[in-house]
Parts: C-alpha cells; sequence; structure tokens
C-alpha cells in the first residue's frame, strides 16, 4: 500500500495541479501515472526507513511520512519540469528521510527492536546535553 494517494495529492496541491501534471490524452488526471510516482515515492521512502530497521510497509503510517510522499509523487510527476518550489520541497523530503535512516530522527512507530510512542516524530542528534553536573 502507498504511502499516499491521489486524494492525499489533490488534498495538498489541488486538482487543478494534479491534472496539469498528470493527465492523459482526454485531458482527465491520468490515474494510473499518479499510482506510479505514489508507488514510487512509497518505495524511495522504504529504503530510508528500512535502513533505520522499520519494518516495511510501515503501518502505521505517520503523517509526516505521507506528507514526504506527495512532495516526493508531486516531484516525480512533474519530471524534468520541477519548479523551484517543487524541486525544494522534494530536497526536504530526502534530507528528512536520510536523517531518519542515520537514526537521527524517530518516526514513533516500532522498529520491532523496542518501545513506540504514538505518531510522534523524536530527534535524537546523537550528542549528550547534560552529564549530570560534570563538565
Amino acid at each position: 500500500m502507498p504511502y499516499c494517494t491521489k486524494a492525499d495529492l489533490i488534498a495538498r496541491f489541488g486538482e487543478g495541479e494534479l491534472q496539469a501534471i498528470a493527465h492523459d490524452a482526454s485531458g482527465k488526471i491520468d490515474n494510473a501515472a499518479v499510482d506510479r510516482a505514489c508507488d514510487d515515492a512509497s518505495g524511495e521512502i522504504d529504503g530510508y526507513v528500512s535502513a533505520a530497521g522499520y519494518p516495511v510497509p510501515l503501518s502505521p503510517i505517520p503523517r509526516i511520512v505521507t506528507a514526504y510522499a506527495c512532495d516526493i509523487a508531486r516531484y516525480r510527476l512533474y519530471d524534468d519540469h520541477a519548479t523551484e518550489q517543487v524541486q525544494k520541497r522534494y530536497d526536504d523530503a530526502v534530507k528528512f528521510m536520510r536523517s531518519v535512516s542515520r537514526g537521527e530522527v524517530k518516526l514513533g512507530i516500532s522498529t520491532g527492536q523496542g518501545s513506540s510512542s504514538a505518531g510522534g516524530v523524536q530527534m535524537n542528534p546523537g550528542r549528550q546535553v547534560f552529564n549530570g553536573g560534570g563538565f
């Protein structure tokens, strides 16, 4: 199951934009192209999150993953014609996913190796802030 759907893309970016970047010969939204982009985005995300130890596909799907899956799918639909904003959102999604793969950001779901929390994102910068009073 993909991490985003046509309905998610329409909710975030509008039906008009989706129709403009993914239309068939009749001018209607090309559902096959949209499904392909959503599947590709999900596969890209799976590559990052599996490196962090999360079982894929993710279940439940954190909202942040759906948001970034939409950005990745949108970028793929634009193909070589991505605007600066679309490119930036894609780059931000990849940056976030790389942070997940390095363990710097937790998705708030179980990796199967420990406990989970309810859908939040946890930052783990990898440095000790307090050391019990010693300097």
